[in-house]
C-alpha cells in the first residue's frame, strides 16, 4: 500500500468515526435545501468508513479509490456553504476558505489509490 493511500484510509476513517459519534458539528454545514443535516452527517460518515475499508483491503482498493474521490468531490458542495454561512464571520471565513483547496490533494491521493497495483 502507498503511504498516500494508508493516509487517505486513515484520514476516512478518523472522520467517519468523528461525523457518527459527534454529529452536532457537522450538522451545521449541511445546506439546509438538503433536508435533515443529522441524516447526511451520518450518511457522510457512513460512507467514509466504508471507504476508508475499501482502501484498506487490496482486493477492493481499486473501488475505494474511486468511491474516495466521488465523495471528495461530493461533499465539495457542503465546504462552499460552509464559506457563504460564515462570510460575515472573518475568523471561520478564512479556515472554510482554507479548506477549500485542500480537497485536491484528498482527490489525487484517491485517484492514486484507484490505480495503485
Amino acid at each position: 500500500m502507498k503511504i498516500q493511500t494508508g493516509v487517505m484510509a486513515g484520514l476516512l476513517g478518523a472522520a467517519g468515526i468523528t461525523h457518527l459519534v459527534r454529529p452536532k458539528h457537522f450538522d451545521s454545514i449541511v445546506p439546509p435545501r438538503l433536508g435533515n443535516p443529522r441524516f447526511w452527517t451520518y450518511a457522510s460518515g457512513v460512507a467514509e468508513v466504508g471507504c476508508a475499508a475499501l482502501l484498506a483491503v487490496p482486493a477492493t482498493r481499486r473501488f475505494g479509490g474511486k468511491a474516495s474521490a466521488a465523495l471528495m468531490v461530493g461533499v465539495f458542495p457542503a465546504n462552499v456553504y460552509t464559506v457563504v454561512k460564515h462570510w460575515h464571520e472573518p475568523r471561520a471565513r478564512a479556515i472554510a476558505i482554507a479548506r477549500l483547496p485542500l480537497q485536491i490533494p484528498l482527490v489525487w491521493m484517491s485517484v492514486s489509490a484507484a490505480s495503485e497495483d
